[in-house]
């Protein structure tokens, strides 16, 4: 790729101190992100993908655990850096979307209050002109009647609806890279199919940079142009998604891949 990388990560260790003996969950992990791009990261549960997620967002606890390696993003290392320059790239030039919205939405606020905190944080609209962009972009994430869902709670909306709720959170700073950490895993198949969809739509008309997170190979390859195999932490294989598919090396990926149930595949 021509353009230079919007994220790099050069070596990162994570090691756990809260238990007796320590515990490494991430060794050594690289990635580059380019402007744009959408690189997938999986592996099965405890395989670390999620830890490289929590870090490259700033979201590690800062004690009981030891980090090495650096996070480049904008010319700072987030996994050193101050927690003041954390928080100006947190849910505006960098954010998150989770696995299950329910425990990341607040139960006692309104959608709306909700979609507009991050422009409360990073901007200085006023009240009406955050009214409007939490409208439109609850529209953008395809939504029926926006303005009905701003005044509901989280209880009020389906998982499907919560998740998308979730999207236009994270992507209503326009955010440079959005990070997606299993956030199809609590869904139905085709409402899985319908969030890739959107994921893809965001990505193509924002040129937003994502991350996705995910144990599921059938949709890392429906969306994703790289991936990254990890098992126990470690990297074991990379490259273009349809290399890696169709000519895995790893053992590892070999299993993964032939784990695929056969129905994904039909047409």
């Amino acid at each position: 790729m021509s353009a230079a990388p919007i994220l790099t990560v050069n070596d990162l260790n994570i090691e756990f101190h809260d238990h007796l003996i320590p515990e490494t969950v991430v060794y050594n992990f690289n990635l580059v992100l380019h402007p744009g791009e959408i690189v997938g990261i999986v592996g099965e549960s405890g395989s670390g993908k999620s830890m490289c997620a929590l870090a490259i967002a700033g979201l590690l606890r800062r004690h009981d655990m030891k980090k090495s390696g650096e996070i480049i993003f904008d010319g700072h290392d987030l996994l050193n850096c101050s927690r003041d320059i954390l928080r100006k790239y947190q849910g505006n030039d960098l954010s998150i979307v989770f696995q299950e919205p329910m425990t990341a939405l607040n139960p006692v606020k309104r959608i709306g209050w909700q979609i507009e905190e991050p422009l409360r944080i990073h901007t200085k609209l006023s009240r009406a002109a955050r009214y409007e962009k939490a409208i439109l972009m609850l529209k953008d994430v395809e939504l029926l009647n926006p303005t009905r869902i701003y005044r509901q709670y989280p209880h009020e909306l389906s998982g499907g609806m919560r998740q998308r709720v979730m999207i236009a959170m994270a992507m209503i700073c326009e955010p440079r890279i959005l990070i997606a950490d299993e956030i199809t895993t609590a869904l139905d198949v085709i409402i899985q199919l319908q969030v890739i969809e959107l994921l893809q739509r965001m990505n193509r008309e924002r040129k937003t940079a994502i991350l996705f997170i995910s144990h599921d190979l059938s949709l890392v390859r429906k969306l994703c142009e790289r991936v990254i195999v990890l098992q126990g932490g470690n990297t074991v294989e990379s490259g273009l998604t349809e290399m890696v598919f169709n000519n895995p090396e790893a053992d590892y990926t070999k299993r993964l891949i032939a784990a695929i149930p056969s129905v994904t595949h039909a047409n």
